[in-house]
Parts: structure tokens; sequence; C-alpha cells
């Protein structure tokens, strides 16, 4: 095992285009981070300059405390697994397992001992003599996890393992890969563009937005207190709710009436004419049916309930409301990059199972204003996340405004 630290990272293409712009991040030994964004924010591109399978353009990486830039990838000792397997379909389960020992040269008893206790680990021992074939793409993606465990590398990279899976099987997956590196200990990297997983995997997620890391935290920390409105709207599903408001004094005008937050929940507004305010659907309810030991800590408005989703154990209400050209254009793009639908301008609304409020009424609604953020619209800093910090670690990144294959690279038959 071993730490792996990024410092200054940068791709650069030769057409001039930067996947991966001056990124910094330390893992720790036996740390499991996954790095998440949408397609195309650099997360798998940073994975496979660790792994050696793209050159670093400038930046240092350092894994167990030695420079590896120059490095091939049979040199850096990681084991890697892919999005599409990448088994042998001529090769047993025991063989595809045993590929990277046999190009070790490694002795048969040692090659069977690493084997059969990999299979032992995942499950695997009565699969051991069929074909790829012939197995579930769960077992397949197990066979692959085998074949990394086998070489006992000082991490796991991980790209994408499960997306190839059905949503069923993608719960099991990420239950036994959770299992299964707090078993071996080992550092992990996972890069997935499912907040899902990241959320219920993660010692820590690292979240990037066209090659610029956003915010690295834990899970938690990251649905509670995202830094920007990109990170507070990719993080949580359904996303954060996001409501311009005018600042007038202490007092928030709103599409849904005049609100006052309370003490400490309120950042220094001045100099601001519009702010937007962000509230996950879980922070609304029925105001019919709110306690009234908290009743208090919010506020009562009206609004026209478009739609309502009735899931058994909750229901969603969806709320439309009017904005700014301005603020509607800046949720447009973000709901666009995001590929998110929820973002547009609408509320979506947490209702408990018992709320009755019937699809195309008017309906009073409750929001707990505690749990409202405040977010400058036109740089996408949350005000309150950095009033609290003080000058701490949650800031928004400065100038931005809101295994097979590395088996085969040991003999040059890599793929890119």
């Amino acid at each position: 095992m071993a730490a792996i630290t990024l410092k200054n990272i940068n791709k650069q293409y030769g057409d001039g285009y930067r996947a991966v712009k001056d990124v910094n991040l330390d893992i720790a030994d036996g740390e499991f981070v996954i790095l998440v964004g949408p397609s195309g924010c650099g997360k798998s591109t940073l994975l496979r300059m660790i792994v050696g399978l793209e050159d670093i353009t400038s930046g240092e990486l350092l894994i167990g405390g030695e420079r590896v830039n120059e490095k091939a990838p049979r040199d850096r000792n990681l084991s890697m697994v892919f999005q599409n397997y990448a088994l042998y379909p001529h090769l047993t389960v025991y063989e595809n397992i045993a590929f990277p020992l046999r190009l070790a040269k490694a002795p048969d008893s040692e090659v069977d001992e690493r084997v059969r206790h990999a299979a032992e680990l995942l499950e695997l021992t009565e699969h051991l003599d069929r074909k790829p074939a012939n197995l579930s793409g769960g077992q397949r993606q197990r066979v692959a996890m085998g074949r990394a465990i086998v070489r006992e590398a000082q991490a796991f990279l991980f790209d994408e393992p499960l997306s190839n899976l059905d949503a069923k099987l993608r719960g099991q997956m990420r239950t036994e890969i959770s299992r299964l590196q707090k078993r071996l200990g080992i550092t992990t990297v996972y890069v997935t563009h499912d907040q899902v997983e990241a959320m219920t995997l993660g010692d820590r997620v690292a979240v990037l937005r066209k090659g610029v890391l956003q915010q690295v935290a834990s899970p938690r920390e990251l649905y509670e207190r995202p830094v920007n409105l990109f990170v507070a709207g990719f993080i949580g599903s359904p996303p954060m709710n996001f409501i311009p408001a005018t600042v007038e004094r202490d007092e928030l005008h709103t599409p849904f009436g005049q609100w006052r937050l309370p003490e400490g929940k309120r950042p220094d507004l001045s100099g601001h004419e519009i702010v937007l305010l962000g509230a996950r659907p879980e922070a609304f309810e029925d105001a019919a049916v709110v306690s009234e030991t908290i009743r208090d800590h919010g506020v009562e408005f009206e609004a026209h309930v478009d739609v309502i989703e009735w899931l058994g154990n909750e229901q969603y209400a969806y709320v439309p409301y009017e904005a700014p050209d301005d603020i509607s254009a800046q949720l447009a793009d973000l709901e666009r990059e995001l590929d998110s639908e929820a973002m547009r301008t609408q509320l979506v609304v947490s209702l408990d199972a018992t709320s009755r409020i019937p699809e195309g009424s008017t309906a009073q609604l409750w929001l707990d204003l505690r749990k409202v953020h405040v977010f400058d619209p036109a740089s996408g800093t949350n005000l309150t996340v950095a009033q609290s910090s003080g000058n701490g670690a949650a800031k928004a990144p400065a100038g931005d405004a809101s295994a097979a294959a590395v088996d085969e690279s040991a003999d040059g038959s890599a793929q890119g």
C-alpha cells in the first residue's frame, strides 16, 4: 500500500485543450477516494495519468513518496479495473485472474495460492473453471477485481467499473467493493459519474468540473456544506433547489414571499442585490404535517403544486416559479452541464408520505430556514459556507465561476 500525491497536475493535448488544470490532491495510505463529475470533467484522464496510460504535461505525481512521472505502468505497481472488464474470452476464470502472475513468471505454487485466495474473497471459487461468456456481468466484474487483487499492488484504480451493470447489480457490487476495500485496507482511487456511488463508497470525494478540482471532502460535508453552485447541484438526488432572492437589508424577497434567515445562517450580503438561496428537497414539507416543535425554525408559504410523484415511502412535489432572465439562463446552463432536468425554475419538494396535497392545487408548504444556503450568482460561491469557514479550507477554486490493459501494458499491448 502507498499514499498517492498529485502536485499541480496538468494535462494539455496537442490541440491545446486542457483536460486537467492544476490539480492538487493527497490520498492517504489505505484511503478510498472517489473522483466524480459529469462527462468530460477530466476524472478518467486524471486516473490514467496516475496509472501511466496518459503522460503528465506538468506537475508531480508521487506514489509512496517516490516521483513516478516518467515510470512505465508496469513499474508503478498499480492495479486497474476498467469499465469493460477486459477479460480474455478464451481463458478460464482461473487463468484470467492468474494472468498478471503468469506475465511476472511467478512459480505455479504461488500463482495457485494467490488465485484461490482472491477467488475465495470474491466468492468465485466454484466458477474458476468457467469462461467469461458463461458468467453474469457482476461475476465478470469480480473476475476483473480478482486479477487486480493477485498482483498485490500498492493501490487499486477503478475506472467506472459498474456502469455496464443494471441498477440492482450496481447496488450489490457497490457493497462488495466497499467491503473488499475495507478488508484489504488498500489505497483506492475510484472514478465515477454516478454521485450515488460517490456518496456511498468513498472516505472522501473529489468533485471535478472542466478539469478543475472544486471540492474534496467527506460525502456528508459535500452534501451539507457545498462550496459552490456546481457542487451543490451535482451532489444530491434530486439536486438542491435554487431560488432567486432580492436583498433588502436583512430580508430576502423571493417568488414565494419575504424571508429572513436566522442568526448564524445569515451571511454578510452587503454589496449583493440578488442572491440564490439553496435548499435541498428534504428541507421543505407540507405545512400541515410539520411538528410544532420545529415550526418556528422555518417559514410557511403558499405555492402552486404542478405535479406529485408518489413513491410509497415518500413523495415529491414540483412547484414552478418565475425567475429573472439572467438567473433562469444560469440555471439552464448548469442543468445542461450536469445533465439534469431538475434545475429549471421549479422547486422539487420532498413531502411526508402522509401528506395529501392534491396535484394541481395551491398548497401551504414549509421551509426549514436553518438548512438554507446563500450563493453569489456571479461567482457561484456559497456565501454561507465561506462565512462560517473564515479563512478555512472550504473555498471555491480560484478562477472558476461557479487492470487487463495495465497488465498488458507491461508487454506493450495496452490500449488507451
